[in-house]
């Protein structure tokens, strides 16, 4: 289903789990755009995270309308994006840039808590998922070693760094999607990130490449993190009924939680 936006652009779906991208056609210009996402992108693309903010336009029914440069890239494989070096670059500047700070303060960015997603994973879980014994023993685990968050040392946080998000363009990697940004604990991304694409044995020279001392608090903080994040994606797959990639997270839970 194709639709004008205004009198100049015609919208075409892309396929994808939000529903809210497209591709953008005028005359012999192409781009990408999103529906109702974050208003941080002019921010993010001006630090070079994400792909240039080409416009942004208001539908009439209130709708807002998001263009970044159309990039002729490609997103990279799970074996790939584990194997990269300039992820780290990425994820640092995404955590310490006091710009972006500031402007998701302006917009009301949320702080979200360790407690808070434990509560949101929790909520409406399928009994099948809640009653597995080992995911069980995985909640638990979560439960009694809740870390600690104090949110003056809150950072901006993309919140869902899985290898569909990450978009490699003339040799230069770009993080995409920024429906999840929030503030919490930078630790979010990168215990997501290294639970999911990494071997815990090189957990350690990651960290201190990312600048990260691999303290016990730091690697249990990072440990709590990717095992809520596989969790999360257990529960997400399930609901779907796309029960192989479900069983790919609880085989990868396997691997770290018992290593």
């Amino acid at each position: 289903m194709e639709f004008q936006l205004g009198q100049d652009w015609q919208l075409s779906p892309i396929k994808g789990d939000t529903g809210k991208a497209y591709l953008g056609l005028k005359n012999n210009a192409k781009v990408f755009v999103k529906r109702n996402t974050t208003p941080m992108l002019a921010a993010l693309s001006k630090e070079g995270i994400t792909p240039k903010l080409i416009w942004t336009k208001r539908a009439g029914n209130g709708d807002t309308f998001s263009a970044q440069e159309w990039l002729e890239g490609q997103v990279i494989s799970t074996e790939e994006i584990g194997q990269r070096n300039d992820v780290v670059d990425v994820l640092y500047s995404l955590h310490h840039s006091k710009n972006l700070i500031q402007m998701l303060e302006k917009i009301g960015g949320e702080i979200v808590t360790p407690q808070m997603m434990l509560a949101d994973y929790e909520n409406a879980l399928p009994q099948p998922v809640a009653s597995n014994r080992f995911l069980k023993l995985v909640l638990h685990y979560l439960k009694t070693h809740v870390p600690t968050f104090d949110e003056k040392d809150k950072a901006v946080v993309h919140g869902d760094v899985n290898y569909k998000n990450w978009l490699v363009c003339r040799h230069y990697l770009y993080l995409v999607d920024w429906d999840s940004i929030m503030f919490s604990d930078p630790c979010v991304d990168v215990g997501t990130f290294l639970g999911h694409y990494r071997p815990k044995s090189a957990w350690n020279s990651w960290l201190l490449s990312y600048g990260m001392m691999p303290t016990s608090e730091n690697l249990e903080k990072v440990y709590w993190y990717a095992l809520l994040s596989l969790l999360q994606e257990v529960k997400k797959y399930y609901n779907r009924g796309d029960f192989d990639r479900m069983n790919d997270g609880i085989t990868q839970l396997k691997r770290i939680f018992s290593d």
